[in-house]
């Protein structure tokens, strides 16, 4: 796990609902299910917060290629 997992896996022992928020969005239904669980029991709460920071990890590294156009292939930078 990344340190940033780390922070959000301690971030989630006080306020369960926002590391899940951070990583799938607020409008997800794994933030609206974290909230039932919050009114359910905290622990439940807890376990669906860590699952989902394991599930999704932090990735450092981007597979972005730059811009493209349709039906060409991306090009290294000052290509013509």
């Amino acid at each position: 796990m990344h340190a940033k997992d780390w922070l959000l896996a301690f971030i989630g022992i006080f306020l369960p609902f926002v590391p899940v928020a951070i990583k799938r969005g607020i409008c997800s239904a794994d933030f609206w299910i974290n909230i039932a669980l919050c009114f359910l029991g905290f622990l439940p709460a807890l376990i669906h917060c860590w699952y989902i920071i394991s599930c999704y990890p932090y990735e450092s590294s981007s597979t972005y290629t730059g811009v493209t156009l349709p039906g060409r292939e991306p090009q290294g930078y000052g290509a013509v």
